[in-house]
């Protein structure tokens, strides 16, 4: 089958008109659920709803309790919220939406949506979208919809990955945002040399490494290619994808040795403390920078070019709602994605999570500072955008192949491409 995800879009078009201008699938019980709303077909007149929230962080958990908060006020329905630990939610996700699943539920857009929509296990929301269509553009719009035409998805942010960093140390050292790898390499050295872990690293839980991976694919062999590779229009086993690898295998020494052993807010507090020089993530890393002053210090600067296309393309996942199929026949769970469609929705939800960026036409962006427009420019300028590899590939794909042979390339710098390209054949022949 065509995986919509190689389908690049355009990101001028993602955010045209609006106001600035991880993970594995078959094993482990179901989360937990509540009770359902009727089945048959229709909506329900129901006032209650579930919602299943991967938010297990304190930012967005207060966040989404904010929102949810809003939505009660405005509407006089009810919500019982049901928070997973992150991670454990990614990775129960089939079985939960096969097993008792909640009304509505946090999720991703692209192929991570569509791959569970095909399914039908999701309900479609068309009539959502007729009501908060002209709040989205065409690129926001294009990346929540199905193979079948429908609409499954709602989104609430976006956020772009890329190198954090303290201005304050890097002033005092005088470091330079580096522009190419090789300026990058050099301030590594650099960084080593003052006693720095000079690439603040975590990879517990598998997927953060994909990053890295994405940014060296694009910047190496281009946008086009990275994302055939990840619907596996190209063999994994070529010199282009080792050519990946070789270029990963400078960048090992410098960064975090304890790497395995940490999650991301471990490294984001390293960060924050002055042990690491720069840390790659989304810039939802700044949530652990509950310091004020510590906020006001961090920096941004987009992943340095390599090969070709300079810095044209960039990781900007984008996260929303969706509603499992029971939670279809739930008005007061469509009533609820409808709100999440509206600028007053998304504040409700900034004003807690300033980390991301809103994506409604009319949300409120008097609020962002210049950080927050920065991150906002940055994918504003690009020529492309990816989800991440854990979105834009086969899921299991990411979490049975390619995140295990990354975590075992960490360890010892060695990665067998053959046996990657056989375990894709497998998973993408099952489709």
């Amino acid at each position: 089958m065509q995986h919509p995800a190689a389908t690049a879009f355009n990101r001028r078009t993602l955010l045209k008109g609006a106001g600035i201008g991880a993970l594995g699938l078959f094993a482990a019980p179901v989360l937990a659920a509540c009770t359902g709303t009727p089945s048959g077909g229709g909506t329900s007149a129901s006032k209650t709803l579930t919602f299943g929230s991967n938010a297990s962080d304190d930012v967005p958990k207060r966040a989404y309790a904010a929102f949810v908060d809003a939505f009660q006020k405005k509407s006089g329905d009810t919500v019982k919220v049901n928070t997973t630990d992150h991670n454990s939610f990614q990775d129960k996700i089939s079985n939960y939406l096969q097993g008792a699943p909640d009304d509505a539920f946090t999720w991703f857009a692209g192929y991570r949506m569509q791959y569970y929509s095909k399914k039908g296990l999701t309900a479609d929301i068309d009539d959502v979208w007729d009501k908060i269509g002209d709040n989205y553009s065409e690129g926001l719009a294009k990346a929540s919809t199905g193979e079948d035409g429908k609409k499954y998805f709602v989104p609430n942010y976006n956020y772009p990955w890329g190198y954090f960093y303290k201005k304050s140390l890097w002033q005092s050292k005088g470091y330079q945002v580096p522009k190419t790898l090789d300026d990058f390499e050099a301030l590594c050295k650099q960084m080593k040399t003052d006693g720095l872990i000079p690439i603040g690293f975590a990879d517990k839980d598998a997927w953060p490494a994909c990053g890295t991976f994405d940014y060296i694919d694009m910047r190496t062999n281009g946008y086009q290619f990275h994302m055939d590779l990840c619907a596996h229009k190209e063999s994994w086993n070529q010199k282009k994808v080792q050519d990946v690898f070789d270029t990963w295998k400078l960048l090992l020494p410098y960064q975090d040795p304890a790497a395995l052993g940490m999650t991301w807010q471990d490294a984001a507090q390293k960060l924050g403390k002055g042990e690491s020089g720069m840390f790659l993530l989304g810039s939802f890393v700044t949530q652990q920078f509950t310091d004020p002053a510590t906020l006001a210090d961090i920096d941004f600067f987009p992943f340095p070019s390599i090969a070709v296309e300079g810095q044209d393309a960039i990781e900007a996942p984008i996260d929303g709602l969706m509603l499992s199929k029971k939670g279809g026949q739930n008005q007061a769970a469509r009533d609820l994605l409808a709100f999440m469609g509206t600028g007053a929705g998304q504040l409700a939800y900034w004003k807690v999570d300033g980390s991301n960026l809103m994506t409604a036409k009319d949300a409120d962006t008097s609020g962002y500072t210049d950080f927050s427009k920065k991150l906002a420019g940055v994918i504003a300028d690009a020529k492309s955008v990816s989800q991440f590899f854990d979105r834009d590939a086969l899921p299991a794909m990411a979490t049975n192949v390619l995140e295990p042979a990354m975590q075992s390339f960490i360890k010892d710098g060695t990665v067998d491409l053959s046996n990657i390209e056989s375990q894709a054949k497998t998973q993408y022949a099952s489709e």
